[in-house]
């Protein structure tokens, strides 16, 4: 190879001119690819950041060409990406109408078989200044397989856990990229670590390789590296190399780590789960009843409905943090009942007059990858609201 590297264990970037280093990675060693080409729309014009209006301008790499340079670069380093994927790898391409249509193109010309066209929607997007157009809130992500005839990779099953037990659409409501993922240095087109998070789950498995052809600040690295797999990014910026490695140092700090796993795996459009204690007896019973309860107070009013109880999707049980089970609610939503209607309905409910009581299917328990401690996370007495994806995929 030639070139600057930089490594760290599963983490490289390859310092240098996508066109040349993308030559030198070994052909069919790749199981997905994301790729954030330019948008070649830095020509002057302006926005809003932080409040404040700033210039578009992101460097020399995102000025415009004419269109037959727009058309030829995106159709070169497609080209190279192709023959490095995996018979069943997938490619991932974010855009605007500046230069998604391009690549459409360019994809079925060279072969690749287009799956889907994922909209993200920001929901927190900068004000529209000129007041002309309607507010651009929305990017474009093409997902392509190598092959037009031979299947590719999709954890179907972990998607439609994450969009609360039904098929995950092709619209996704993801935030932009928060202050808590600048803390080493800003990209001016860096992308959320939730955005690479679900990429990456859903089109890669543990110990799989990545690669970032455009790798800007290490995000699809960062997340990639949470999340069990290999990574390798391409970028010619050596200021971005760095912050790249800055922010793949930190890793090394296990507390920055679980904070990150954290803060990626949070969607605030996301199922929740209640996680609850309950004693042996009533848990066995639930179980059989398909009915679960948690105290609501002394009064039918006095419910404290926390953040995310509106989009409840899921119970986990356990008895002092021992045999935890995950159920699907039957619908969402609850109602008050009495303490003594739950004890004609054989329960023990013993410390408050009125209780929130849910139904949910208890023919059969959710798997989750990995049990979560519950004596470390102090579940064992009160009830606590969580993210669905607290229960699948821990890194």
């Amino acid at each position: 190879m030639t070139g600057k590297i930089f490594t760290y264990p599963g983490f490289t970037i390859l310092q240098g001119d996508c066109m040349e280093r993308l030559k030198e990675i070994e052909d069919n060693s790749i199981d997905a690819i994301f790729a954030d080409p330019p948008y070649f729309l830095s020509n002057g014009g302006i926005s809003v950041q932080s409040g404040k209006q700033v210039c578009v301008n992101k460097g020399e790499w995102d000025k415009g060409g004419t269109p037959e340079y727009i058309y030829n670069f995106n159709r070169q380093w497609l080209a190279l990406c192709r023959p490095k994927l995996k018979d069943n790898g997938t490619i991932w391409i974010s855009g605007t109408h500046h230069n998604i249509h391009v690549v459409m193109r360019c994809l079925q010309e060279l072969g690749y078989k287009v799956l889907n066209t994922i909209t993200w929607q920001k929901s927190d997007p900068p004000p529209n200044l000129s007041c002309k157009y309607f507010n651009f809130s929305t990017e474009l992500i093409i997902w392509a397989r190598k092959h037009e005839k031979k299947t590719h990779k999709f954890n179907y099953e972990k998607m439609k856990q994450l969009n609360g037990g039904s098929q995950m659409t092709d619209v996704w409501r993801i935030p932009a990229v928060g202050l808590w993922e600048k803390q080493q240095g800003k990209h001016p087109t860096q992308k959320p670590l939730r955005l690479l998070y679900r990429i990456i789950l859903a089109s890669t498995n543990e110990g799989d390789t990545i690669l970032d052809p455009f790798s800007g600040s290490g995000t699809t690295g960062i997340a990639g590296n949470l999340l069990g797999r290999q990574f390798i990014g391409i970028e010619q910026e050596a200021e971005f190399v760095q912050l790249s490695l800055r922010r793949r140092e930190v890793l090394k700090d296990e507390k920055t780590r679980k904070k990150l796993c954290d803060k990626m795996r949070e969607s605030p459009q996301e199922t929740t789960v209640l996680v609850n204690h309950m004693r042996e007896d009533d848990r066995h019973l639930a179980m059989q009843t398909g009915f679960t309860y948690m105290r609501a107070g002394d009064s039918k009013g006095s419910l404290l409905v926390k953040q995310g109880f509106e989009r409840l999707g899921y119970v986990c049980l356990h008895t002092n943090g021992n045999n935890p089970r995950l159920f699907k609610l039957a619908k969402k939503g609850f109602q008050i009942w009495t303490a003594e209607s739950l004890r004609e309905k054989g329960f023990s409910a013993e410390n408050a007059p009125y209780y929130a009581v849910m139904r949910f299917d208890a023919t059969k328990a959710i798997p989750f990858d990995q049990p979560i401690n519950l004596h470390k996370r102090n579940y064992t007495t009160v009830a606590q609201i969580y993210p669905l994806s607290n229960f699948i995929e821990i890194k």
